[in-house]
């Protein structure tokens, strides 16, 4: 509540004015036009809303000092002070009917525009309905920012990074490890399906090995002897055979067998009998079964040599590694392939060292079967560096053995794969791979931050609107009702129906119509075409007020906190009759009764009259806005001078009349229509007839003016009246 108008200074009429006058929950201010009304009542909105328009733009003409305002609030210190074109405090809320609220809300002049239903919707909904609106509101700003900033964001993010994708679904693309690994083996994949007969006619990498050269085997043959014969023996055979010359062991190997064959049988050169010969002994003894499998023995080592080592079997490995390296070349397109790193002349080299040094001690052994021959090492180094290059074959053997698993799937996958899908994953991939470098993840994140701040501000805004469109669905429906109780006690001839919020691009609006006759006029979003009823045609300017003042009631009673709220009403009854005029000198009364406070302003003496009379004396008073010098100034206002009306003015004078017979009888006849039609008015406006006055005219006439029966009944019935009905 307001205590008093401390200071007003520089702004309108008023020059410098201090009134310490104490306001009270029922004020009423009396002005002529022009006295300050109106900035009055703008200083209060402005102190309400905080907005500092409407006291700027009217500093007062010809000041050079700023407007200077200084309201003492009842609720105690500080007071609200507009200084350097702001106010330091406002009014906790305030309700404020003048022109501009019927500017804002209703119409201007005759026209109802977007942002009249815009502001009507903020009025409609209360304090509680505009704050969800205002959350949605302040929502879609921060929404819109958000905008911006994605856009800003997602221009960053490179576009041939993208591949197939838009930004979101580029940055929502997951990470992946071996992301190179899946990328080469998916191209492998499309390439595979892209060269489907090849790959089924490619063979896999077939088994490629080199067989061994057991060098201790070797050893042990080389090593061999006959341990049952004696050295003695041999030495004669042998100095004997080589006294034979060429081919006489074998001539001699010969007789041996021949013997053995016929033992009893003599010598066929001598005649004699050998069984007793110590040569012939050695001779069997040299030319044993066990001599003979040694010298076997040898012989088929030599033979194992030169057919699993021989010339053919390098052709063969040489072919197969060529093999190998086509195969290489081919399948490494399509699969992860071990590389083929083979030195094969080294290998061939080594292969047939190993094998020239063993096959010549072979060959030593073979003409001196019974010498023990030891494995040099020159032939122990070939044969090792023959095994390294033998291991090595074998690993890589080994290795594209496996891989021919992966041959067989790509074989499998090449005869039932879908390129389509092939490409697309391909594609997915190297986004992904784009998507997890390190620049481009910033840029990433930072929109993906962006996006989820958003989406959390848009379901700030999702719940606002649920709120809202619950709380219209109650509140909208309850105006409706309000404004057509208020319409109906000031006497129009009209009701709204259809009051209903509609959410547009330019925001929340509020669209009704006007009921006449039972015929709806729209005032909303669509354009009335010439010659239609409209809002501008239908309804006239105390209609239009009348309409202005069921707004302004009807949301005061959706304000379940109106006990704390300061109610400001400038010239409400501009332009309405005079039942309206009493209906809305109830209104006010019925709202001092709820409002914390309440602050009426008009330039009619009768209706602040109506309104100060029946008011409780410690809850009201009445101030003065007077002319002083080029300005105006505040004072207290007698009210009870002012009361006096026409309607009294003609009740005394017909009482004086009746009870003394003094008077002008010509202007006591004149008097008693008035006087009886101002009773009808506002008793019965609905059902006034008028040629009823227009008898009682011609009755006072006709009876003439000694007849005192007519005029004392008009006494009776002014007597019944409500003085505040004039």
């Amino acid at each position: 509540m307001l205590q008093n108008l401390a200071l007003l200074r520089n702004v309108g009429r008023f020059e410098s004015v201090s009134d310490q006058t104490p306001l009270a929950p029922l004020t009423l201010i009396y002005a002529e036009n022009g006295r300050g009304k109106t900035t009055l009542s703008a200083i209060l909105r402005s102190c309400a809303t905080g907005d500092p328009s409407g006291i700027v733009g009217r500093k007062r003409l010809g000041s050079t000092h700023p407007p200077h305002i200084v309201l003492n609030r009842a609720s105690g210190p500080p007071p609200a002070q507009f200084q350097n074109d702001n106010w330091d405090h406002q009014l906790d809320g305030a309700y404020i009917f003048d022109d501009h609220f019927v500017e804002e809300n209703v119409c201007s002049g005759l026209n109802v525009s977007s942002d009249h239903r815009q502001n009507l919707h903020e009025l409609v909904l209360g304090s509680q309905g505009v704050a969800h609106h205002r959350t949605i509101q302040d929502c879609a700003e921060r929404i819109e920012q958000h905008n911006r900033m994605l856009r800003e964001k997602r221009a960053a993010i490179p576009a041939n990074a993208l591949g197939p994708f838009d930004v979101d679904e580029f940055c929502d693309l997951p990470a992946r490890e071996n992301i190179d690994d899946a990328i080469r083996d998916t191209e492998r994949s499309l390439a595979a399906a892209e060269a489907q007969k090849p790959i089924r006619n490619t063979s896999e990498f077939n088994q490629v090995t080199l067989p061994r050269l057991d060098l201790a085997e070797i050893a042990d043959l080389l090593a061999r002897g006959l341990p049952d014969l004696e050295a003695q023996a041999v030495e004669r055979v042998q100095d004997h055979l080589q006294g034979l010359g060429a081919g006489g062991e074998p001539w001699v190997a010969d007789g041996v067998r021949r013997m053995d064959d016929s033992p009893d049988a003599p010598c066929p050169f001598c005649a004699q009998r050998t069984d007793n010969s110590p040569v012939v002994v050695h001779y069997r003894a040299y030319f044993s079964d066990a001599y003979r499998e040694l010298k076997e023995a040898v012989s088929s080592s030599l033979r194992g040599i030169e057919q699993e080592h021989g010339t053919d079997a390098v052709r063969r490995f040489e072919r197969a590694i060529n093999a190998w390296m086509e195969g290489g070349r081919f399948w490494a397109e399509y699969a992860s392939i071990p590389e083929i790193k083979l030195d094969v002349d080294s290998v061939v080299a080594a292969w047939g060292a190993a094998c020239e040094a063993v096959a010549e001690l072979l060959r030593v052994k073979q003409g001196a079967p019974l010498e023990r021959i030891a494995v040099s090492g020159q032939a122990e180094q070939a044969v090792e560096a023959f095994e390294t290059a033998r291991n090595a074959v074998d690993a890589l053997n080994q290795q594209l053995q496996a891989a021919n698993d992966r041959i067989r799937a790509v074989k499998a996958a090449a005869a039932h794969g879908d390129r389509n899908a092939l490409r697309g994953e391909l594609a997915r991939l190297k986004a992904t791979r784009e998507r997890q470098q390190p620049a481009i993840a910033t840029l990433c994140d930072d929109y993906l931050t962006e996006k989820r701040v958003k989406e959390g501000v848009e379901g700030e805004r999702n719940l606002a609107r649920d709120r809202l469109t619950e709380y219209r669905e109650t509140v909208f429906p309850q105006y409706e009702r309000a404004i057509n109780t208020y319409l109906s006690r000031f006497g129009a001839g009209f009701k709204l129906d259809a009051v209903r919020a509609a959410n547009t691009r330019g925001g929340s609006t509020c669209n009704y119509n006007v009921v006449i006759n039972d015929v709806p006029v729209a005032v909303g979003a669509a354009s009335v075409q010439p010659g239609e009823p409209s809002f501008r045609t239908t309804l006239s300017s105390g209609d239009r007020n009348a309409l202005a003042l069921a707004f302004f009631f009807a949301s005061l009673d959706q304000d379940p906190d109106l006990a704390n709220k300061l109610v400001v009403i400038d010239d409400p009854v501009s332009s309405l009759d005079d039942h309206r005029s009493v209906q809305t000198v109830r209104e006010v009364r019925r709202l001092t009764e709820q409002a914390g406070q309440v602050i009426v302003l008009s330039h009619n003496k009768p209706f602040l009259c109506r309104i100060w009379e029946h008011a409780s004396t410690a809850d009201r008073v009445a101030i003065e806005l007077f002319r002083s010098g080029a300005g105006s100034s505040v004072r207290a206002w007698n009210v009870n001078e002012d009361c006096i009306t026409e309607h009294d003015r003609r009740d005394a004078m017909f009482r004086r009349y009746l009870n003394q017979d003094d008077g002008n009888r010509r202007e006591i006849a004149k008097a008693i229509r008035p006087h009886l039609e101002a009773f009808l008015r506002v008793a019965y406006p609905q059902h006034l007839v008028m040629h009823f006055t227009l008898a009682i005219d011609d009755l006072a006439i006709g009876l003439g003016l000694a007849q005192k029966q007519l005029l004392s009944q008009a006494v009776e019935y002014s007597a019944h009246m409500p003085r505040t009905a004039t």
